[in-house]
């Protein structure tokens, strides 16, 4: 399986840090996220354009909603030819201290010809977990 990941420890709680995760407007100012159409929501579809393609839609639907926990989003082709899966992860360390874990992971029969031609996501992956971490320490 072909992925990006980061981690990042933030001195906030789980629950804090949620409310900055599904906040649409707030991920659109400096998270590397232009634009968001839809609620993050269980079941929602989204659609979000990113720094990193500016001229592209992600067509997305929320897989997953545990409530300061963990969220899914995912997207791809058709008949799962690839597809995208986007996993949001809030681990408590303290009740006052979380690691927050980003990562996203590529399958079906043409992930392998088409993660290579995919940028390197990790920059972006960073910056998203710099915003968060500073929005929650705030």
């Amino acid at each position: 399986m072909r992925f990006f990941e980061t981690r990042r420890v933030i001195d906030a709680p789980p629950q804090k840090i949620w409310e900055i995760l599904t906040d649409a407007a707030r991920l659109q100012k400096g998270f590397g996220i232009l634009r968001i159409e839809g609620r993050i929501s269980l079941g929602a579809r989204l659609k979000l354009w990113s720094e990193v393609a500016p001229d592209r839609a992600f067509r997305l639907r929320v897989r997953e909603f545990v409530p300061a926990r963990r969220m899914i989003w995912q997207g791809g082709m058709p008949l799962g030819l690839f597809t995208g899966t986007r996993v949001f992860t809030l681990e408590p360390l303290t009740p006052d201290r979380t690691e927050f874990i980003l990562r996203e992971d590529y399958s079906g029969p043409l992930a392998a010809l088409i993660f290579p031609k995919l940028p390197d996501l990790n920059p972006a992956f960073r910056q998203f977990a710099d915003a968060l971490q500073k929005a929650a320490e705030a």
